[in-house]
C-alpha cells in the first residue's frame, strides 16, 4: 500500500477497524489525505462540490459527515441552506428536501 503523505485521516479506521482494510486505506490514505489536499480546489469548493454530487444521489447518510465537514471548511448555513435550494431544482425536490433535513437536524443538535 502506498505511503502516507497526507494529514493522517483516520475516519475510515474509525468506522470500519480491521474489518475492511482496503476500504481504510483507500478513504483514508487515497481520498482524504491525497485527493481532498490537492491544491486545484479548496477544503471549501470540495465540500460544495461533494455536498451537491451526494444530493443529487440521494445520499443522506453521507451528507451527515459531510455537511458538517463542509461547516469546518468555512461554508456557512446560510450558503447550505440557499446551495441545496438551488440543488433542488436540478437534483429533484425530494434529495434537496432530504439533504435539507439533515442540515435542520445539524444546526438544531448544535443549539
Amino acid at each position: 500500500m502506498a505511503e502516507n503523505t497526507g494529514i493522517g485521516w483516520t475516519g475510515g479506521k474509525n468506522a470500519f477497524g480491521g474489518f475492511a482494510p482496503g476500504m481504510v486505506h483507500y478513504t483514508d490514505r487515497v481520498l482524504f489525505d491525497e485527493v481532498w489536499e490537492r491544491e486545484g480546489l479548496s477544503k471549501r469548493d470540495r465540500s460544495l462540490v461533494t455536498i451537491s454530487a451526494l444530493t443529487a444521489l440521494g445520499k443522506t447518510d453521507q451528507l451527515h459527515f459531510h455537511l458538517r465537514f463542509a461547516r469546518q471548511n468555512g461554508v456557512t448555513d446560510e450558503e447550505l441552506q440557499e446551495a441545496l435550494l438551488h440543488l433542488a431544482f436540478y437534483s429533484g425536490w425530494p434529495n434537496g428536501m432530504g439533504a435539507t433535513s439533515v442540515l435542520r437536524h445539524i444546526v438544531e443538535e448544535e443549539n
